[in-house]
């Protein structure tokens, strides 16, 4: 097999409902929905509920407190990926991919994290966590300037002009937008026009202006349809230079989110709409992410996948391509994930019969989750306070509006979650207990 070039499309707070292809009938997302009628679509993809260790998770195929992130990086903060603890980008690199980053990196910004000292040969974006939709300052060749223009064409444009200067050789490309966080506007005017004057369908939420709520969605959609149409430009570039069979086009947000939902907003690290009060949590709205993929040399046109997986699983997956291809991986790579090369071919496996995640807060709130959950359930341990528990039964209240922790019934396969939450806890050398 040739070596597949690589274009990982990954979002900023785009939650999985917020996809025409997962259901969503009012947002615009014709090119999103085009890689699932072209692909494989992913029900069940989980992430860390915040975006630097969810991204840490996907970069290093590694649990957040092995790399040395536990919540998101703010400005103040030197943290970053720990040395030693090697990269997608290290690896592709040294099988003979030419590596890009361009748009959003938020592991670390001091000159040790930097991208181009993790595996990339070439980035044009940001450091930090945010940035502004319109007129951002970037990082291009090496210097800050200040861009004029919509942020997501811009680096669209930069993303174009890497796949045609390196068509001729394999690539991996990492396009990481800052859209649809927040600020969700401005947007371009042909992006928001899909809203304007539109009902949308939106959470009921107690004490909350409708039309603010509605407001919001109008914003959060224009942005993530910004998007959208930007993808339909890099679609057709592969297109155009013949690229499209031999490239696998990954998209994915980076967490879930929420507006209204739970009466909250933003994701795991969300406070109650309209408020400053802060909810820790790991709800399926935070933790569950749209995951797309499209590889025509290998998945099968419209696929459907059911089964969970974990952002754990692209580095090993990554590791099973090369493979392929005939390279040889000569580190003694230890990943907590597992390959989802057997999914992409067509074959079910239940892979991950459950599936645990970890999230230390101390951003806002303190709060230290740590999550297990199958098919059916999930408990989620608050090690911050004893009296958050929550178990939900997923089959009878796929909302998660009811926690049942400590109810009579649930009780024993409750202290078998415990017990195989403190397990995974020992292998993973956490420290919180």
């Amino acid at each position: 097999m040739r070596k597949p070039n690589i274009l990982f499309i990954l979002t900023d707070d785009q939650a999985q409902w917020a996809v025409g292809a997962y259901g969503n009938q009012d947002i615009y997302t014709p090119n999103m929905d085009r890689l699932a009628e072209e692909g494989m679509i992913f029900t069940q993809a989980l992430t860390c509920p915040v975006c630097s260790p969810s991204r840490a998770m996907i970069m290093t195929g590694l649990y957040p407190n092995k790399v040395g992130i536990d919540d998101w990086i703010s400005p103040e903060e030197t943290e970053g990926i720990l040395p030693g603890r090697p990269t997608i980008a290290e690896v592709l690199k040294k099988a003979g991919y030419f590596t890009g980053l361009i748009g959003k990196w938020h592991l670390g910004k001091e000159e040790i994290y930097h991208p181009l000292n993790r595996g990339f040969d070439y980035f044009m974006g940001f450091l930090g966590g945010g940035n502004n939709p319109k007129d951002p300052i970037l990082e291009v060749k090496g210097k800050e300037k200040q861009l004029t223009g919509f942020t997501i064409d811009i680096v669209t444009q930069d993303a174009i002009r890497f796949i045609r200067e390196n068509k001729d050789r394999p690539f991996a490309l990492f396009f990481h937008t800052r859209e649809p966080h927040m600020p969700y506007t401005p947007t371009p005017s042909e992006d928001m026009a899909h809203y304007i004057n539109k009902k949308l369908k939106v959470p009921e939420v107690e004490n909350f202006p409708t039309e603010e709520l509605q407001e919001r969605y109008r914003g959060y959609y224009a942005s993530i349809s910004s998007i959208d149409r930007n993808i339909g430009y890099l679609l057709e570039e592969l297109d155009n230079l013949g690229l499209r069979n031999n490239t696998i086009v990954i998209f994915m947000g980076d967490n879930g989110y929420m507006i209204g939902h739970h009466g909250l907003e933003t994701k795991g690290n969300a406070w109650y709409i309209g408020t400053k009060i802060r909810r820790p949590n790991m709800f399926e709205y935070s933790i569950l992410v749209p995951l797309i993929i499209r590889w025509p040399e290998v998945i099968e046109k419209g696929s459907i996948c059911n089964e969970m997986i974990s952002s754990l699983d692209f580095f090993p997956t990554f590791i099973d391509i090369l493979k392929l291809t005939g390279v040889e991986i000569s580190e003694d790579l230890k990943l907590d994930g597992i390959s989802i090369m057997p999914l992409l071919q067509g074959k079910s496996l239940e892979l991950h019969k459950e599936i645990y995640l970890l999230y230390d807060m101390h951003h806002g709130a303190e709060a230290h989750m740590r999550m297990l959950r199958t098919e059916e359930q999930k408990l989620i341990l608050h090690y911050e306070d004893e009296s958050k528990h929550e178990f939900y039964n997923l089959k009878e209240d796929p909302g998660e509006e009811k926690n049942i922790f400590n109810r009579e019934d649930i009780k024993e396969i409750q202290n078998d979650f415990t017990s195989k939450i403190r397990k995974w806890q020992k292998e993973i050398g956490d420290t919180i207990s």
